[in-house]
Parts: structure tokens; sequence; C-alpha cells
């Protein structure tokens, strides 16, 4: 009979990895400020900075950020003009949008606070499964199992060493965890993650290479083809998502007509222009008043 904890049947328990990685945990910490800082708003402004920016650029962001807005109240109130000039340097500027949204709803349902359950925090906009689960385990502790692109690799290779569809990975992270201790063992699989079990493993430097499949078997790396592990992105130089930012940074430092903010871009002109101001007006990130267009809501959106 095939024991209860194993990877897709195969006689690799969970147990001794498990064992290995509460070990490894203070060898693998990475120092990150808003690991341990017990505000559950601090927390959840790092995990939304976090979504698809690297730790290093979140940093100094995040603290500039809390500096400006210590509670979700202070944010809610601020207009998002604010919030998007200090979401500068972070790229993808919805996420700032998202959070101010989302800290107007804690203030009208959630008393001024971060939800403290998975289902509220799913509730919030630019709240994802793992934006969600980040936040339970890592401000209030709730035992649930995170599922990111470090988690991801380290179960394709170290737990089951194949590819993993999205279902499977949630359902191994979830068996994978403690009964007591979720958080510092998630952070543990985010640190094993982003230190060793990267996009080229560091397996000989591993600390968990003794218990880990893909070590023991070998084989093609599992890693790139599983479920929560990001592809390579198109190239930023010249992309739309390049463009959205310096439209942004330029109606930052003042209003400016069409005009003005084709001069001011010089390479981007015409429908291409005009499309991306239609987004972002879209997305409440500029407005038009009058002639020119400003940073965040309150003026004429484009159609």
């Amino acid at each position: 009979m095939v024991p209860a904890e194993t990877v897709a049947g195969a006689p690799f328990a969970l147990a001794p990895f498990r064992r290995a990685l509460r070990r490894a945990g203070p060898e693998l910490r990475r120092d990150l400020p808003w690991v341990g800082c017990g505000d559950p708003w601090a927390v959840f402004v790092s995990e939304v900075m976090l979504q698809q920016t690297s730790t290093g650029r979140v940093r100094e962001p995040w603290r500039r950020f809390l500096d400006a807005f210590p509670t979700p109240a202070a944010c809610a109130s601020a207009p998002l003009a604010e919030v998007l000039g200090l979401w500068r340097g972070l790229g993808y500027p919805r996420r700032a949008k998202a959070l101010h949204d989302a800290a107007k709803i804690m203030v009208e349902r959630f008393d001024a606070s971060v939800p403290t359950s998975v289902e509220g925090l799913r509730s919030l906009p630019g709240v994802g499964p793992y934006t969600a689960h980040a936040v339970a385990s890592f401000a209030f502790d709730v035992p649930v199992a995170v599922l990111d692109t470090n988690v991801g690799r380290v179960l394709s290779r170290a737990l089951a060493n194949r590819a993993l569809r999205a279902r499977e990975a949630q359902t191994l992270a979830t068996q994978l965890l403690p009964r007591t201790g979720a958080a510092a063992f998630n952070q543990a699989m985010l640190d094993l993650g982003a230190r060793y079990c990267t996009r080229t493993p560091r397996c000989e430097a591993c600390p968990l290479r003794r218990a880990c499949r893909f070590a023991r078997e070998g084989g093609d790396d599992p890693a790139p083809r599983s479920a929560a592990v990001s592809r390579p992105q198109a190239p930023f130089a010249g992309s739309d998502r390049q463009i959205r930012g310096r439209l942004l940074h330029a109606v930052h430092e003042r209003a400016l007509t069409r005009r003005e903010l084709a001069v001011t871009l010089g390479d981007v002109q015409g429908e291409r222009l005009d499309r991306l101001l239609g987004q972002l007006a879209r997305e409440g990130l500029v407005s038009r008043r009058r002639s020119r267009w400003v940073l965040g809501a309150g003026g004429e959106v484009a159609g």
C-alpha cells in the first residue's frame, strides 16, 4: 500500500523534506524588512509590491510608501495621484490603483483593517490566490500554503521531479505544510526558491540537496513546464509597458496636452499614443482636464 504522504504515488515521502526544510530555515532566511514585521498592512503592501517585481526593487519603495501611508485609512484618504507618485519605479501601476482601492474597501467593510481570512482578502481588488494566501499566512499565521514561482520550482524539482499542473502544485504545497509554524515554513519555501532553487538551480550548494528528487534522480529540469513557474517576459525596451510608464512619469511632473506629450515622448506618436492614453484613462490612472492630461482620475475619461 502506498503511504498517504507521497508524491504522485512515488515512494518518496514528504516528511523527510519537511524536516530538512525546517532545519535549514534559519540558514535560508533572507534579510527582508517585511518578514516578521508584525504589521498586517505592511505585509499586505509588500505582497502587492512584490507581484511581478523583485525584492531588491521593493525595499525602498516599501519603506517610503509606509512612511507616507502607515495605515489603510491613510492610503484610502490620499489622492490616487499621490499613491501613483510613490509607486514610481515599481512598474505595473495598475497595482497601485488596486492597492488604493483595496485600502478604501478595508475602511468601508473591514473596520480600516486588513481582512484576516483568505476569503476576505480575495474580495479585494488586485488580490489573487497567492497574495491572499501569503498575507493570511504571514500577517495572521493562517495555516494555508503559498504557491508562487519560487515555490513552484521547489515542488516540481525537489518533491515530484516532473512538471506539475496548477491543481497538483497547490495540493502538494498544502500536503507539505506542517501542522504548526505555517508562516515560517512558507517563508522557508520562498527563501529556498529564491536562493538555491532558482531558474538555473544551484544544486551543489543547496542545503536541501539530499532531500531533493531532482538532485537524486536527475533528468530534464521539470520546473520550466510547471504551473506557477513564470515564463520569460517579452523585452521591456520599446514595449507598451515601458511607454505607459513613460506617460505616467511625464504627467506626474505636470499636466500636459496631447501635443506636449507627443513632443516629450518623441518616438511615440499617432494611434499608439492615443491607444495607450485611452488604456491608462479607462484604468483610472490618468484623466483629461480640459485639454491637458493629469495623473489619476477626476477629469474626463477617454473613450
